[in-house]
């Protein structure tokens, strides 16, 4: 496998990497299945992921995501020749401010950074990548391993609910973010990056540290979500189009939660091959349900699959 800095090309064996139980990469999988749990069961982002976004909410939601990559991004930056930072930092294949700031403009027009400040749910994320920038820069790795993996996993599918569910235009506008221009292969480079992390010289006492590190991670993106969701309660604004999709109750008709495509796409998602068969009949029963359903996958993969593929 190898790899060149600043958007060069990727070259991945067809092998699956061989990995052990004490590598970084399998701790972070194991020690945040929790972290994974409850985020998936955040009614904001399985709104999301259903189409069910306000533009507001959306917009709000892009400016504090700036705020966290433009910390984060800013720490990686200074500590870029730090040994535990180093063999992570792709600034051209990941940096996501400069996309950020481009959907901003998009949304708010070019006076967009007086237009948006630090929110009260977004200010403690950012000051403790702050801190670890300054005082442990070792757990950098924590949060670029957390945001970056994830946005790899499902960041496509996650554009297309936006754009769909928000109108915006097909030529990419507001959605930047999800876009990774210097990457050519998502899965190629989740390889090259767990390798990465793998190799760095750490003791046991400090992977666990990271591992910590990644769970609060998880909970101050679930801070900036509850906020979110309580500014949601406040603001009236058509969420989705008459049509867009089928309500869970118009399709769980007769209360068989084996008819359910949710619990068939996640029962499918684990292997079962009758749930699979039923998804595919799902499909094609409700047709507008594609995005849908696609979008629950998402949340798997969006939580998980870094750790998987």
């Amino acid at each position: 496998m190898m790899s060149n800095k600043g958007g060069a090309r990727i070259v991945v064996d067809d092998d699956d990497e061989h990995v052990s139980p004490t590598d970084l990469s399998e701790l972070l999988a194991d020690g945040t299945k929790e972290s994974h749990d409850r985020a998936e069961n955040c009614s904001f982002v399985k709104d999301f992921l259903r189409g069910r976004i306000k533009r507001e909410l959306f917009k709000r939601g892009t400016a504090a995501l700036y705020f966290v990559y433009t910390a984060m991004e800013e720490e990686m930056e200074k500590n870029k020749d730090h040994p535990h930072v180093a063999p992570i930092y792709f600034p051209v294949e990941l940096h996501r401010s400069e996309a950020l700031a481009r959907d901003l403009e998009y949304f708010y027009g070019e006076d967009w950074e007086n237009q948006i400040s630090l929110s009260a749910g977004t200010k403690p994320y950012v000051d403790r990548i702050r801190e670890v920038g300054q005082k442990d820069p070792v757990l950098l790795v924590a949060h670029s391993y957390t945001r970056y993996m994830g946005d790899l996993s499902g960041g496509q599918i996650l554009k297309k609910v936006a754009q769909r569910a928000l109108k915006l235009p097909s030529t990419g506008e507001g959605v930047n973010f999800y876009q990774f221009e210097g990457i050519h292969s998502h899965r190629g480079f989740k390889q090259l990056y767990r390798s990465r992390m793998n190799e760095l010289d750490l003791d046991m006492e400090t992977k666990l540290r990271i591992v910590e590190e990644s769970n609060r991670a998880f909970g101050f993106n679930m801070m900036v979500f509850s906020e979110l969701e309580e500014i949601g309660k406040s603001i009236q604004e058509e969420v989705q189009e008459p049509g867009l999709g089928h309500s869970h109750a118009e399709v769980m008709q007769g209360g068989d939660i084996n008819k359910c495509p949710y619990y068939a796409a996640k029962m499918a998602a684990g292997g079962n091959p009758t749930y699979a068969l039923q998804l595919a009949t799902t499909l094609v029963r409700y047709p507008p349900c594609q995005v849908l359903l696609a979008a629950w996958v998402a949340l798997l993969a969006g939580f998980t699959a870094w750790y998987i593929f």
